[in-house]
């Protein structure tokens, strides 16, 4: 089974052990990209960091953490953007859930987020669905 169910997810973090989810498509056609964003423990609690990198794998090659990031100013080896610091585990992961739309049931443990890039490939690479208006209410 490649997801956490959500007590899983929250006691590998209390472990010291690092969660991630991958987001799927960024960036433009003409310089696609890929998203995930990672819960990792830190000493001042729980840290949120969004990943944006160039999509550069394939069957072959779905090592996310080798891949370039898509900004190009990024030269940092270990790049992402940290978007947020929670002092509990159940916190940290709703903040990357409201600000990353991450889903909670889709959360894996290190390393295995590259796995659904792999079934991101396989599925020809599908665009990000376009973000919808909130509704008003009546």
């Amino acid at each position: 089974m490649r997801y956490l169910t959500g007590s899983f997810a929250l006691g590998a973090l209390r472990r010291g052990r690092t969660i991630e989810q991958f987001l799927g498509a960024a960036g433009r056609p003409d310089r696609p990209g890929i998203r995930w964003v990672e819960v990792r423990p830190s000493a001042s609690g729980y840290l949120v960091v969004l990943h944006t990198a160039e999509d550069v794998g394939g069957e072959h090659f779905h090592d996310l953490v080798e891949f370039p990031a898509l900004d190009s100013d990024s030269q940092e080896e270990d790049f992402g953007q940290e978007i947020a610091t929670a002092k509990d585990e159940s916190a940290a992961m709703a903040i990357a859930e409201a600000g990353t739309g991450a889903v909670p049931g889709r959360w894996v443990n290190a390393g295995i987020a590259q796995n659904d890039y792999l079934d991101f490939v396989r599925a020809g690479r599908p665009p990000h669905p376009p973000a919808t208006e909130p509704r008003q209410a009546p």
